[in-house]
């Protein structure tokens, strides 16, 4: 990456070669570099000891990272953290490494080389090349299941701070978190409004996993975990009902059939809070229009605008009454029963 060269080729260039760094961050973080330089720059000879591999693959793709910026190299092939680096440490407060891990692996990589054939046909990429879907997939392969639960909940942090400073919880008695994974969004909720009681909600192979995450927020004793399929039923009781990157998975009929399941759960003054992407206007908002083709690739589903978002939400028996954006790129769109 020439940043010498201004010319229009090269900057397209470097898009057109992106596949090549985050398949080098996603090497970076499996083999976990970045916790075993938490405390201060090692050299590659120490890396590839702690590491298993071969010192001179490793010092190519560490100087590599480093000439973008997530490492930084000193003398004698000695490696640091940059602020980039750090965000990829286990420990990182918004932690991105699981999310580096998850977007290299084979299930993944094999979905996105399906792109063409998806976009020639309009069908999900995933399910074209491996014979099922996401959530199948997953089932029968619990291993990548479990790196892509981990990814989930990593990037959730980072999204869950940023809507707690966006929307107010304060108003609401009990939060019902459909599909809320391992709890990471709730957690955060509850630990911020320590009045707030909650429900965490999702499939009980997912939710198996939230102990861990609602104890180490120390929110364990407000929430309680439920296991089910959001296209039957849900648990009642709460004032707010949240969606967070749960309707972006499935076309509309299939997201209306979970908003017609919400509305049989929601109190008559419950509010519907969904949080998701809004398509921006024209030539605007890649991190949304690349989201919305992940999920033609990946878990299928789609990104939708504010509209799209109206309609979807009408279908359901909701009238969307406000939408907040947050820095995530996210928004909290906010319904209350038809």
């Amino acid at each position: 990456m020439d940043k010498s060269d201004q010319r229009p080729s090269a900057a397209f260039l470097d898009l057109i070669n992106g596949f090549r760094v985050s398949q080098a961050i996603h090497v970076a973080a499996t083999l976990g570099i970045a916790d075993l330089l938490r405390d201060g720059p090692r050299n590659t000879d120490d890396l590839a000891a702690a590491t298993g591999t071969h010192a001179g693959a490793l010092y190519r793709l560490l100087r590599a990272l480093a000439s973008v910026g997530v490492f930084r190299e000193d003398v004698d092939r000695r490696f640091g953290l940059t602020p980039l680096g750090e965000c990829l440490r286990s420990d990182a407060p918004e932690p991105m490494g699981p999310w580096a891990v998850h977007i290299g692996q084979p299930e993944v990589w094999r979905a996105w080389g399906g792109l063409l054939d998806s976009v020639r046909t309009g069908e999900n990429a995933f399910c074209r090349v491996h014979g099922v879907n996401t959530w199948e997939y997953y089932a029968r392969n619990p291993e990548a299941g479990a790196i892509f639960d981990r990814a989930m909940t990593g990037v959730s942090r980072r999204q869950a701070n940023a809507v707690l400073k966006a929307y107010d919880f304060e108003r609401f008695r009990c939060v019902v978190d459909v599909g809320g994974g391992h709890g990471t969004l709730l957690s955060a909720v509850l630990a911020k409004h320590r009045s707030l009681r909650g429900v965490l909600f999702d499939q009980p192979h997912v939710v198996a996993g939230a102990a861990r995450v609602l104890e180490a927020a120390g929110v364990a004793d407000r929430c309680q975990v439920v296991g089910g399929d959001f296209f039957e039923a849900l648990p009642d009781g709460g004032d707010a009902h949240v969606l967070k990157f749960i309707l972006h998975d499935w076309e509309d009929a299939q997201a209306t059939a979970i908003l017609r399941t919400c509305r049989r759960a929601i109190a008559p003054n419950g509010k519907l809070l969904v949080i998701d992407t809004e398509i921006s206007p024209p030539n605007e908002g890649a991190p949304g229009k690349f989201r919305d083709l992940t999920m033609l690739v990946h878990p299928g589903g789609r990104e939708r605008t504010r509209e799209e978002w109206t309609g979807l939400f009408a279908a359901g028996g909701f009238r969307l009454v406000q939408a907040t954006p947050t820095e995530a790129g996210l928004s909290v769109i906010e319904g209350v029963p038809a």
